[in-house]
């Protein structure tokens, strides 16, 4: 039996948070695991469940409209302290269920079988399980089979994360070479001579710049508000050189 003392609890949530599967949307990867392991049991029920501190939570279901149940009235609960399949052959006559809302009213469980989701690091969240409103059995391939459904539940769980992860980080790395654009657009010009600084710290002329920068040529002239100060400039340096 494994531990479940408030240290693996607390290991629990600590791990489910890192997963961030709680309370989001389904997804086929998931609906497909248990659509599985209704099929491979040939029970009218079956769920991946995931337990925090209050409640079990169904990340996937079939048969079932609940999208949770109270902790205290979970099968779930009990499932994740066995290293095997936990069976209930009859819910009704045993003594850990007989009295379970879960048994005496909707959805009348009778049979269960769960199989825990063990993350690597050795921490039981929950339960791929199967259920049937009347008492049965399964076969020890069927056991077998849902062990494997577990296990590939969990992968499913780590993808998942590391898909998050990964994304993640791409995102900042975009909003890095963002940023880096942004600050390349912005030239240091001098404000009395117009020049601007190159990336070499060295201070060159705009059209220089946009010259060594791009793909772009300048023909140079003088356009109709700067004339009439150049035609000045022209007077005024013909009549310094006359003095002199």
């Amino acid at each position: 039996m494994q531990d479940d003392s408030p240290s693996m609890l607390t290991r629990r949530l600590k791990a489910l948070e890192t997963y961030q599967i709680m309370d989001t949307p389904p997804e086929q990867a998931f609906d497909d695991l248990a659509q599985l392991a209704s099929f491979i049991c040939q029970t009218p029920i079956a769920l991946v469940s995931l337990l925090d501190e209050k409640r079990q939570w169904f990340k996937a279901k079939v048969g079932l409209t609940a999208s949770e149940t109270p902790i205290e009235h979970a099968f779930c609960a009990h499932a994740i302290l066995e290293e095997k399949v936990f069976l209930v052959p009859d819910a009704s006559k045993d003594p850990r269920f007989a009295h379970n809302p879960l048994v005496t009213s909707e959805p009348n469980i009778r049979f269960y079988a769960g199989a825990q989701l063990v993350t690597p690091d050795g921490i039981a969240l929950g339960t791929v399980c199967t259920i049937d409103r009347e008492p049965r059995q399964i076969t020890a391939e069927q056991e077998e089979a849902l062990t494997a459904l577990a296990r590939q539940t969990v992968v499913q769980l780590e993808l998942r994360c590391m898909t998050k992860r990964l994304t993640a980080t791409i995102e900042e790395k975009n909003a890095i070479l963002q940023e880096l654009r942004q600050l390349r657009e912005i030239l240091p010009i001098c404000s009395y001579c117009k020049r601007v600084r190159d990336d070499d710290d060295y201070w060159t002329q705009v059209d220089e710049y946009i010259s060594d920068h791009s793909d772009i040529r300048f023909s140079h002239g003088v356009c109709p508000d700067c004339y009439p100060n150049v035609i000045a400039a022209m007077h005024d340096e013909v009549k310094r050189v006359q003095k002199s």
